[in-house]
């Protein structure tokens, strides 16, 4: 009998202790108030790294296991007027890429620093360009491929119906491997639209244009532009749209498979309501098209993710958030019901279309970007004239197979909303191996509750124990958060009106 309720007992306990979760909180400086600009660089040497600008001022603080403190490296090397950093990370050392205006010059710089955030070398010039005086400086984007073995810079400059993008191409000790190219590509203002710039394994530089025949119009024409290393120009693969159209285009690259994955949710109507989703799908070893498909969604799928209304309108505020490869070639998407509303006008409803067409290409943001989903808003940089309400709503999950076809579709349900700040709102996602977490603020508890579901291979959802504050005050800014280990987040905080940081360990 006593072994039988000792049984009864572990049964109890050990799910608890399987999905346990302690939260441990930073230190903060005065100066690191709601306006300051941030991003988590990683874990290394057992230490955290954060780098944090507060105006013409940038510093790196390093933080022991327990949060605190353990150095405040100023970053005196770096000019004032720096903007666009940008951070390339490795095990133990990591690159920060940066640019600064002097004079008519923009100068594109990076410089090598170990995991205690001290240099390696001093910075080193990637390029520079001379502009007029009321030119756009900040021109320079970095991007890196999946293994870090590769690291491009590019630039882009529109005049005269023309894109002229040039694009410079180094290994991982940011040697030159690529000759500077320069190549100039036809663009028609509010019509055309470049995105989805990425560099895969190899070297490739790939992205895509999508265009629209008239200003009011959705996307009824697409391409695949690929630019492999040593060539000189650019291929571009036109994608038959079957008389559908399609907006927020987002590409993925499998390097494990050697495929570009392109997903968009199309219409059968121009500015009519989302049919489905497209999918798209190149074969980069054999230059051909490997599976291209419109998906209908089905109703009981819209029934699942509808937050109010008709069946037909239940898509029409899903927009793609994630998309994550699979072994064999499928993929897992994720997309989130999102909308706003003008509060101080009633009558000013949400547009989906009026939404992406104020969205058109450009490589830099108002806001400072969290390169693993989403801005964040210092609430300094807001136009309080008018207020805005952020609704953010379910998530639905579809998984597809290496043809695109579905094999199922998973809803997991939440609401929440705030005014004139979406920093605390939206999901975050840990792959622990075998799951996929998916982590928000309960909106119900002010911000001091995260919901904690999970999803299998087999989209088997879970609901797993809520990761609640044991300190009060604290206000999770829950999609900014970042994976430094296998079972370890980085979340940013808000404590009386500080930004602060909580390592997870789940």
């Amino acid at each position: 009998m006593k072994n039988l309720i000792f049984s009864i007992i572990v049964l109890f306990i050990l799910p608890v202790a399987l999905f346990s979760q302690r939260v441990t909180y930073s230190d903060f400086e005065q100066e690191d108030s709601r306006d300051i600009n941030f991003e988590i660089i990683g874990k290394m040497n057992g230490n955290f790294l954060v780098y944090k600008n507060i105006r013409w001022r940038h510093k790196i603080n390093i933080f022991g296991d327990d949060m605190k403190i353990k150095e405040t490296i100023k970053l005196d090397f770096i000019p004032d007027k720096t903007f666009n950093v940008d951070f390339v990370t490795y095990p133990n050392h990591f690159y920060m890429i940066y640019q600064f205006q002097k004079k008519n010059i923009v100068h594109c710089m990076a410089v090598k620093m170990d995991g205690n955030a001290k240099k390696l070398a001093e910075p080193i010039e990637l390029d520079t360009t001379q502009i007029s005086i009321l030119a756009d400086n900040k021109i320079y984007t970095a991007i890196n491929s999946e293994d870090k073995q590769k690291i491009m810079i590019f630039k882009i400059h529109k005049k005269n119906e023309k894109f002229n993008i040039v694009t410079l191409l180094f290994n991982n000790d940011l040697k030159l491997i690529a000759n500077k190219n320069r190549q100039s590509l036809s663009f028609e203002e509010r019509r055309d639209n470049y995105d989805n710039f990425l560099l895969d394994n190899e070297g490739n530089f790939v992205f895509t244009k999508d265009s629209r025949t008239g200003n009011r119009d959705n996307s009824n024409r697409l391409s695949l532009v690929i630019k492999e290393p040593q060539q000189d120009t650019f291929a571009y693969h036109e994608i038959e749209m079957e008389k559908n159209y399609i907006d927020e285009v987002k590409l993925k690259i499998d390097n494990l498979n050697q495929r570009y994955i392109i997903n968009s949710f199309y219409y059968k109507k121009n500015r009519g309501s989302i049919e489905g989703l497209f999918t798209y799908v190149w074969d980069k070893p054999n230059a051909k098209t490997f599976t291209h498909a419109f998906t209908v969604l089905v109703d009981s799928l819209r029934d699942e993710v509808k937050t109010s209304g008709q069946l037909r309108f239940a898509l029409d505020d899903l927009f793609i958030r994630q998309v994550v490869v699979k072994k064999d070639g499928g993929f897992l998407l994720t997309a989130e019901d999102y909308s706003t509303q003008g509060r101080s006008n009633n009558n000013n409803q949400w547009n989906r279309w009026d939404y992406l067409n104020n969205y058109y290409y450009s490589p830099y943001s108002n806001y400072y970007y969290n390169p693993y989903y989403g801005y964040y808003r210092p609430l300094s940089s807001f136009n309080n004239n008018q207020s805005t309400r952020y609704y953010y709503a379910n998530i639905l999950i579809l998984s597809a197979d290496k043809t695109g076809k579905i094999d199922w579709s998973k809803t997991i349900h939440k609401d929440q909303f705030d005014d004139d700040n979406d920093n605390f709102l939206s999901f975050a996602t840990m792959n622990s191996g075998g799951e996929i977490h998916f982590l928000f603020n309960d909106d119900k508890n002010r911000n001091q509750i995260i919901a904690n579901h999970s999803i299998s291979p087999t989209g088997q959802i879970t609901r797993n124990p809520t990761l609640k504050s044991q300190e009060k005050g604290y206000q999770f800014m829950t999609r900014l958060s970042k994976q430094v280990g296998a079972s370890q987040l980085i979340i940013p905080c808000v404590y009386r009106s500080y930004i602060c940081f909580a390592k997870v360990d789940f």
